[in-house]
């Protein structure tokens, strides 16, 4: 433990009432709650083909994903994974329905993925992205798709897509 004094949350231990070590100011009794990460985004589409960013930044430079990342304060969930589809794919969508939540308990994120349709066909790559393409599903590359996360929120999509009487992309 770090004892040290007039340094904010500094000393680890259990708060009052609480039953697991946090960081604590000894001055004035502040708790720092370090909780898990929510994590937006979209499995976007135009026609019969998803889309897919290109990671310009690590972790995992060069593979791809779906445009997601963390949520921000004062935004709802579809309007966190709306922004990331703006700010990573330079794409405007109609946000759709709730693919799926995933906790990944062992990196303390909470996945929450949304279908999205493209309102046009155009997008371009931002500054976290070296690229975004359409893929048709034949075509998209899972031996480089970035995260396991994404891998289960594409196929949670097209596994909807087909109990909806073969409407996902072929």
């Amino acid at each position: 433990m770090n004892e040290r004094r007039g340094a904010g949350p500094s000393v680890s231990k259990v708060p009052e009432g609480d039953n697991r070590a946090r960081l604590v100011c000894p001055d004035c009794g502040f708790i720092h709650y370090d909780n898990p990460k929510i994590v937006v985004g979209a499995v976007c589409t135009w026609n019969d083909q998803v889309l897919l960013c290109q990671r310009a930044i690590p972790p995992r430079t060069g593979y791809w994903t779906i445009p997601a990342g963390y949520m921000e304060l004062n935004e709802t969930t579809a309007q966190g994974a709306e922004r990331e589809v703006r700010e990573e794919a330079g794409a405007t969508v109609e946000m759709g329905e709730l693919v799926e939540i995933y906790d990944i308990p062992r990196i303390s994120q909470v996945y929450v993925i949304y279908r999205a349709r493209l309102t046009r066909s155009e997008f371009a790559a931002g500054p976290e992205s070296r690229a975004v393409a359409l893929f048709d599903w034949s075509d998209i590359p899972w031996d480089d798709i970035a995260f396991s996360s994404v891998t289960w929120a594409l196929r949670r999509y097209r596994d909807d897509c087909d109990s909806a009487q073969g409407s996902a992309p072929s």
